[in-house]
Formats: structure tokens, sequence, C-alpha cells
């Protein structure tokens, strides 16, 4: 049984593509590929997922300052709305 890597796992599709990659880089691909005994197209899915690690959308670090260009300061509205209760 193969170990399965995924620096990021993802609940969509998988889609077919096709790349043109120059014939040194893919044989160095095919050869490290076969070295860790997964496919080629696992070996691009593996680096393409980790180079594209850092772009990735942190949902914490998007909501932080999220109040930062409002007029109203956030603690004071918490506690306006909060009052209303």
């Amino acid at each position: 049984m193969k170990q399965c890597y995924h620096a990021y796992i993802s609940k969509e599709t998988i889609v077919r593509t096709l790349v043109d990659i120059p014939a040194e880089d893919l044989d160095l691909v095919n050869g490290v590929a076969k070295k860790l005994d997964i496919s080629r197209a696992e070996f691009v899915r593996r680096a393409i997922s980790t180079y594209l690690e850092p772009h990735r959308a942190d949902p914490a670090a998007e909501a932080f300052g999220i109040w930062r260009d409002r007029p109203v300061d956030g603690l004071k509205y918490q506690e306006r709305i909060r009052g209303e209760w």
C-alpha cells in the first residue's frame, strides 16, 4: 500500500490539464517520482500544492482587522449591541 501525502487536502474535484514542461525537467520529475514510488501525476500534484501553500488564504488572518476602516470602534459597537439584549 502506498503512503498518501497531501500538503493541502481539498474536497474539490481534480481536473485534468495539459502543461508544457521542458524535457530536461520532465526527466528529473520522472526520476524523482520513481524514487518516491509515486506516479508522475502525483509528484506534480504534490509539487504544485507545496508551491502554492504560502499563497493559500488563511481565514483567520483575513478576518483580523476587519473593523480597521470603519468609523465606529468595534468594542463600543459590541457593548452597545449587547446592551440591547
